[in-house]
């Protein structure tokens, strides 16, 4: 995979379960974009489950995954959270959560068993999802007259790049993106034309 690139969860997937000796253990993915959207997905699943004994998280969030957390919820320490944490590694995936929830079946597993458990649940809710590459892009604001528009308007075409926002006054401004590692083409290929600016965002 390019350096530039990352994997992540097209949507969520379809609940999992995996029981051991009474207790079951229900296990959902989702693609998530920041710390807000993560709580409120472990509000929905928290709702969903209420009468649950523990429900035990991992996410990781950031094109390189740099920002991550694992929770035990209760379950004794590194039982549950770093197991499904280490499926999100074993997949490379990031901004994504896996919660998995537990309910109790009057059975203790003890922590390997408990590990086991997490892990199997976690695993199997990615594999319940769909696994999508995204790129990471670089914006860039494209500010000229009106004269230079059929030129700017070629090379977003030739260059593929994608148009965020376009606002047409007195003079013309377009936001564009393209993909980190063509940066330095987009920037090559206004040169010729200097009245157009090119301003990274």
């Amino acid at each position: 995979m390019e350096t530039d690139a990352y994997l992540t969860l097209k949507e969520a997937g379809t609940e999992s379960l995996f029981k051991d000796r009474g207790s079951k253990f229900f296990g959902y993915a989702f693609p998530v974009s920041d710390e807000d959207d993560i709580k409120e997905r472990l509000e929905e699943v928290k709702a969903a489950h209420s009468s649950a004994r523990h429900w035990c998280y991992a996410w990781s969030l950031g094109a390189d995954g740099e920002r991550y957390r694992a929770n035990d919820d209760g379950e004794p320490a590194n039982s549950a959270g770093m197991p499904i944490y280490g499926q999100i590694q074993s997949f490379n995936l990031t901004d994504v959560l896996i919660v998995v929830v537990r309910y109790f079946g009057g059975v203790k597993l003890g922590v390997g068993g408990l590990i086991n458990a997490y892990r199997t649940a976690a695993q199997a809710a990615i594999e319940n999802s769909t696994i999508i590459e995204k790129t990471i892009d670089q914006h860039f604001l494209l500010s000229f007259k009106y004269a230079d528009m059929n030129n700017v308007m070629r090379v977003i075409k030739e260059k593929n790049l994608n148009i965020i926002e376009q606002n047409m006054h007195l003079t013309c401004q377009i936001e564009v993106s393209i993909r980190k590692k063509d940066a330095d083409q987009l920037v090559e290929a206004f040169k010729p034309f200097y009245e157009v600016k090119v301003t990274l965002l």
